[in-house]
């Protein structure tokens, strides 16, 4: 049984019709919206400078594709030992040889003058480590994020046993003391050897 439309001059039109140019008009605009997007972005209006802000809707949306990659990708479980106190310390040896306070900066030092340049900024990772579980934290370490800055650390050359003790300092990060932090990341000078003869 067809559905039918009655119009006022008496005839009548299929029900599917009329849908048919619904979708129509729809997938003329979707068109013309993508054929203006290409022609933005590949003919060089948007603007790649790091000094430039990115529209809300592409901060937006890299956020979105940024977050649901990390859940969907974030499945290691930690390590028993991630709450030792020598992994914490061992994490912190390693955030510090591994540079991550050139951007992050860390208990009493400051991240250096030029991450201030990186688009988008660089997480203050006290104020997100308590947003995040272990096993996205270890992702992110490991794997990096595309387009922020953040490098692989495997591909640096970290195994997974010293990422997993950087994430056991970043879970203790808020509540280290610069002198903690001094002190497990301060090379501990050696002994003077003996004079020959002695």
């Amino acid at each position: 049984m067809q559905c039918i439309i009655s119009r006022p001059d008496g005839s009548r039109t299929d029900a599917l019709e009329a849908h048919m140019r619904i979708l129509a008009v729809i997938g003329a605009l979707a068109i013309i919206v993508g054929v203006g997007a290409a022609a933005f972005l590949f003919g060089g209006f948007y603007s790649v400078a790091g000094t430039a802000e990115d529209p809300d809707i592409v901060t937006w949306s890299l956020s979105r594709v940024r977050t649901a990659s990390i859940d969907r990708h974030a499945h290691d479980q930690p390590p028993a030992s991630i709450n030792e106190p020598a992994s914490v310390q061992a994490g912190a040896k390693a955030y510090a040889s591994h540079g991550c306070t050139t951007c992050h900066g860390g208990p009493g030092v400051n991240w250096a003058k030029f991450s201030e340049g990186l688009h988008p900024d660089p997480p203050n990772l006290k104020e997100v480590v308590n947003d995040l579980s272990p096993a996205q934290l270890f992702w992110v370490i490991k794997n990096g994020i595309n387009m922020t800055g953040m490098p692989s650390f495997t591909q640096a050359g970290a195994k997974d046993d010293e990422i997993w003790s950087i994430v056991a300092f970043l879970k203790k990060l808020p509540s280290v003391s610069e002198a903690d932090y001094k002190a497990w990341t301060t090379p501990h000078s050696e002994a003077p050897a003996p004079a020959a003869g002695k």
